[in-house]
C-alpha cells in the first residue's frame, strides 16, 4: 500500500462548521482527544452564509416570548412532521447555548437597554433572532474558532474524507486526502459525528457555497445510517437572480424582518393572495382590510412577508406563472421606502455592500430583484433526538445533515441555534460513547486499500467523460426535475437521469498532479453527491402529497395518510429501499403547547 498519514482520536469530528466546531469544542471539554476535518480553511464554512440571527425565546424584546412558543412556532412550521422531542430539547436549550456564545465573546447587537437585541422572522411569534447586523453566522463562526483554538483542538484543513470505515457493526474512523498534497489520510476513532452540512450544490440555482455538496448523507447511508425526510429541500424565497454570475447568491431574510415589502411587477405588495386560509385572521381583521394592503394602503396586523419560506417561495413563483414577475423572473424586494438609509446601512451592511458591488444596485434607494434558490436540507441523518447517536454504532450526527428537528420546513433562524444546541449534545455523548470502548479502534486493511484505490482511479481510467460536465449535468436534472415543484413524472425522469449518469462518472478521467486537483475533487464527489441525489429522488417519489418544501404537482393539497409519518431511505444490497413509518407518539401535554 501507498504510505499514508495516521492520526488515532476518541472523537473524531467531520465538519468544521457551526455544528462540527461545537462538538468539538465539547468533546474537548469532556477530556476527549479529538480531531477535526475541515473541508476548506478553519473559519469558512457555510454557517458564515446564515445572516440573519440565531432563534431562541430570550424574550428580550417580547418579554412574553417562551420556550413554549419557540416549539410551537417550530412544530406548526414543519407541519408537525417534526421528531417532537427533538424540538422539543431544541425550544428548551437554544436561549443557553446563545447566551454562552455571548460569554465566550460574540458581539450582538443591543436593545436600548443594554440586553442582546432580536429581530423579527419568517414563521416566528415573536422578535427571537439574536443578531449581529446581518452577519450573524460570521460572528458566531468566528467565536467558536477561538474556543477550539483556545482548547488545543488538532485541525486537519483542506481534507476530503472519501469513505466511513468499519470494525465489524460500528464506525471506526475514516479515509480521506489531502487537497494541498494528494496525499492519503487516515483517521482511527471510537466514535465519529457528522457534521458535514448541506447538499444545495446538487442543483444549478443555490445559495450554498462550494463546499456543500451532500457527502455526509451518503457517507452516512454507505456505511449502514438510515436516511429521513430527504424530499424536504428548502428554497429560499430571495436569491439574488441578476446578474448572471451571482444567481442564487442569498438575500437575508433580515431584510424582511426588518420591514423591507416585497412587490411584483405591478408594483402590489402580492402576499396577502398567498396567505394560508388557517392563519388569514392572523394577518387581517377583514377581507376589504386585506385588499387594501395589497394595493399599498392598509397596515397588516403581522406582515405577510415573513409568511414560512415555503410559502414565500411558491408565492413568488406563481406571480411569475401568472405574468407579473420582475424583468429577470422573480420579484421586487423593496425596503428604500420603508427605511432610512442610515437604518439600511446600520442593519444590512453586508447585504447594501453586495448588492453596490456586485448588482450595481443602491439598496438605498432602489429594490432588489430576489427569486428562489436552494437554500436549505431539511431531512438527512436519522438520529436520536437525546444523544444525536445514528442507527450505526459510534457515528453521530448533526447540525443540517443531521434530520427531524425542522420537519417538512425550517423556520428562519432555527439553522444557527440548531447548530449550537445539537452540536454540544453530538460532542457530549459520542465521547461518551468513546469512553465505554476498550483498545485502540481498529482499522481494516483490506477497506483501506480499497478506498485508496478509489481515489486514484480516475487518473488510471481510460473513460473520455469529463468530471465537470457529469457535474453540470447532474445540477441542471436536480434543478429541472427534481426542483421546488415536482411530479412524477419529473421525478421518474429525473431517476432516470441520475442512473446515466453514475454510468458516465464510473467513466470519468483526470489528468494532472495530485496537488490541488479540482478535476480530482469533483471526479471523487460525484458517486456521493450521485447516492444522495438519488435518495432525494425516490423520497420525492414516495411522498404523494404537498407539504411544507415538498410540492406535487398532481397532489396540491396535505394528505392525512402522510401526516404522521417518514419516508426512510436504507441502503439494500447496491440500492436503496424507502421504508414509510410512524413519527414518535406527542404526550398529550406537549401536544397541547403545539394545538
Amino acid at each position: 500500500m501507498e504510505e499514508l498519514q495516521s492520526y488515532t482520536y476518541d472523537v473524531l469530528v467531520i465538519g468544521a462548521g457551526g455544528a462540527g466546531l461545537r462538538a468539538a469544542i465539547e468533546a474537548a471539554s469532556q477530556g476527549a482527544r479529538v480531531g477535526l476535518v475541515s473541508k476548506s480553511l478553519l473559519g469558512k464554512a457555510h454557517t458564515v452564509m446564515a445572516e440573519g440571527g440565531i432563534a431562541a425565546a430570550l424574550g428580550n424584546v417580547h418579554s412574553e416570548d417562551s420556550w413554549q412558543a419557540h416549539f410551537r412556532d417550530t412544530m406548526r412550521g414543519g407541519k408537525l412532521l417534526n421528531n417532537w422531542r427533538m424540538a422539543h430539547v431544541y425550544a428548551q436549550e437554544a436561549p443557553e447555548r446563545v447566551m454562552e456564545l455571548e460569554r465566550w465573546g460574540a458581539v450582538f447587537d443591543r436593545t436600548p437597554d443594554g440586553k442582546i437585541s432580536q429581530r423579527a422572522f419568517g414563521g416566528h411569534s415573536y422578535n427571537r433572532l439574536a443578531h449581529v447586523g446581518d452577519r450573524t453566522g460570521l460572528e458566531m463562526l468566528r467565536t467558536l474558532q477561538d474556543q477550539a483554538v483556545y482548547r488545543g483542538i488538532e485541525v486537519h484543513m483542506e481534507c476530503i474524507i472519501h469513505t466511513l470505515l468499519r470494525d465489524g457493526a460500528r464506525v471506526s474512523g475514516a479515509i480521506g486526502r489531502l487537497r494541498a498534497t494528494g496525499g492519503f489520510v487516515l483517521f482511527k476513532a471510537r466514535a465519529v459525528v457528522l457534521a458535514t452540512g448541506g447538499l444545495g450544490r446538487l442543483y444549478k440555482i443555490t445559495s450554498n457555497s462550494w463546499e456543500c455538496t451532500g457527502d455526509g448523507f451518503a457517507l452516512a447511508s454507505l456505511a449502514g445510517a438510515d436516511l429521513i425526510d430527504m424530499e424536504f429541500i428548502q428554497f429560499h424565497p430571495t436569491g439574488m437572480v441578476w446578474p448572471p454570475g451571482v444567481i442564487g447568491l442569498l438575500v437575508t431574510e433580515g431584510v424582511r424582518g426588518d420591514g423591507g415589502v416585497l412587490k411584483n411587477s405591478r408594483g402590489e405588495r402580492f402576499m396577502f393572495r398567498y396567505v394560508p386560509e388557517m392563519f388569514k385572521g392572523e394577518y387581517a381583521d377583514t377581507e376589504e382590510e386585506a385588499q387594501r394592503w395589497l394595493k399599498g394602503d392598509g397596515a397588516a396586523r403581522r406582515p405577510p412577508d415573513l409568511l414560512t419560506r415555503d410559502v414565500v417561495a411558491k408565492a413568488i413563483m406563481q406571480e411569475g406563472r401568472e405574468g407579473r414577475a420582475t424583468p429577470h423572473g422573480g420579484a421586487y424586494l423593496d425596503i428604500a421606502s420603508q427605511r432610512s438609509s442610515d437604518f439600511i446601512k446600520s442593519r444590512l451592511p453586508s447585504m447594501y455592500r453586495q448588492f453596490k458591488e456586485l448588482a450595481n444596485v443602491d439598496i438605498t434607494r432602489e429594490s432588489m430583484e430576489v427569486g428562489p434558490t436552494c437554500h436549505y436540507m431539511m431531512g438527512g441523518i436519522r438520529v436520536d433526538p437525546e444523544t444525536q447517536a445514528t442507527t450505526v454504532d459510534g457515528l453521530y450526527a448533526a447540525g443540517e445533515v443531521a434530520a427531524g428537528l425542522h420537519g417538512s420546513n425550517r423556520l428562519g433562524g432555527n439553522s444557527l441555534s440548531d447548530l449550537l444546541v445539537f452540536g454540544k449534545r453530538a460532542g457530549l455523548y459520542a465521547t461518551e460513547h468513546a469512553n465505554k470502548q476498550r483498545g485502540e479502534p481498529v482499522a481494516d486493511e483490506a477497506q483501506i486499500s480499497q478506498a485508496m484505490q478509489e481515489m486514484l482511479a480516475p487518473f488510471q481510467s481510460s473513460g473520455e467523460e469529463g468530471p465537470f460536465d457529469v457535474l453540470r449535468d447532474l445540477r441542471e436534472t436536480m434543478q429541472q426535475y427534481v426542483g421546488i415543484i415536482r411530479n412524477e413524472g419529473d421525478v421518474k425522469k429525473g431517476l432516470e437521469a441520475i442512473s446515466r449518469l453514475k454510468d458516465r462518472a464510473g467513466r470519468v478521467r483526470v489528468t494532472g498532479t495530485r496537488e490541488y486537483n479540482p478535476g480530482w475533487d469533483t471526479a471523487l464527489q460525484l458517486p456521493l453527491m450521485l447516492t444522495t441525489a438519488e435518495a432525494v429522488a425516490l423520497a420525492a417519489l414516495e411522498r404523494r402529497e404537498s407539504r411544507g418544501a415538498h410540492t406535487r404537482e398532481e397532489y396540491p393539497g396535505s394528505d392525512d395518510a402522510f401526516s404522521k409519518v417518514n419516508f426512510v431511505v436504507r441502503r439494500s444490497g447496491e440500492g436503496f429501499l424507502v421504508v414509510k413509518e410512524p413519527l414518535p407518539e406527542m404526550p398529550q401535554d406537549i401536544k397541547k403547547l403545539v394545538e
